[in-house]
């Protein structure tokens, strides 16, 4: 019996909308899409970011849309750019990337840099679908959100940015529900560790609120933290999964006759994914344990 497979859908035509296309992952996936025939609307925060990535491209098929993803006016304008140039074809996708990642220990984040990160990673891809869904259902198009393997294991020190995913992820069931019905589907690409400029922001950020922080507090946590980023920027380096793999799924999740509802990137969030599903949370916190392990000599109780 013949295995048939139905055929990929063609991005020949279609209008796809991407946040946070400025640099890293959401621009590598920009020009990807565009070289393989979309149409695309890419989300940046300043001229010159456009200016950049139109230069990068290899066709007028990018459009550089200036984009703030925290700003309703400025969605409300991004939105009106698209629609009057899509016209009555509507927009086929829409590819929420944009986001930052705070690195520090939960004790040790300001309740205003937790804020802000939520308001770009979680509220700004919901703002940003509700401006773009009238154009989506006109097209039955769809959604993708780009979470990470903290989506599903939340790592120490990884709290704040972990916290965001998994909100993402009930965000992302809510909507696929809540569209079904129109036709609008919504899939979750889940990047592992990859090696981008985002990691130095990273470092930058989590030392900077570890030396604004009280001694007494901070302390305790300054020699594991400092041995997780290291930890996690060797992970990052190593990693055999580069940007075009996460561009080429994001591509697949466009362009399959029946997208998934989650599509990992790498071995890493494959891991996580499975191991949240087979795991006891005491086995998972016993494997962590190692990263925090070295606080316990050196801060007391």
């Amino acid at each position: 019996m013949l295995n048939w497979q139905p055929k990929p859908l063609s991005p020949a035509g279609r209008a796809v909308v991407i946040t946070g296309a400025s640099s890293g992952l959401g621009k590598d996936c920009a020009l990807h899409l565009e070289r393989r025939g979309f149409r695309v609307f890419a989300g940046v925060r300043r001229t010159e970011d456009g200016a950049r990535l139109r230069a990068e491209a290899s066709s007028a098929r990018l459009r550089p849309v200036l984009m703030d993803v925290t700003g309703e006016e400025s969605l409300r304008a991004a939105a009106a750019e698209v629609a009057e140039s899509v016209g009555e074809q509507g927009v086929w996708a829409l590819v929420n990337n944009a986001g930052t990642c705070l690195s520090a220990p939960l004790e040790c984040v300001p309740p205003d840099q937790l804020r802000q990160q939520l308001d770009t990673n979680v509220v700004g891809p919901v703002a940003v679908t509700q401006a773009f869904l009238p154009q989506l259902r006109r097209s039955r198009g769809r959604v993708v959100n780009i979470s990470s393997g903290m989506g599903s294991v939340a790592m120490p020190y990884l709290g704040a940015y972990a916290t965001g995913q998994f909100a993402k992820e009930g965000m992302s069931d809510a909507f696929r529900r809540e569209l079904r019905p129109f036709g609008v589907s919504v899939s979750v690409v889940k990047p592992g560790a990859i090696a981008t400029p985002i990691w130095d922001k990273v470092r930058e950020a989590g030392e900077e609120i570890l030396n604004k922080g009280p001694e007494d507090i901070a302390g305790r946590y300054r020699a594991p933290f400092e041995q997780f980023l290291r930890m996690n920027e060797q992970r990052a380096q190593s990693s055999s999964t580069r940007p075009e793999d996460f561009a080429r799924t994001v591509f697949r999740a466009l362009t399959a006759p029946r997208p998934r509802t989650r599509y990992c990137v790498g071995p890493d969030a494959w891991a996580a994914a499975t191991l949240s599903r087979l795991l006891p949370d005491s086995v998972l916190d016993r494997g962590l344990s190692a990263v925090t392990r070295a606080d316990r000599g050196r801060s007391g109780s």
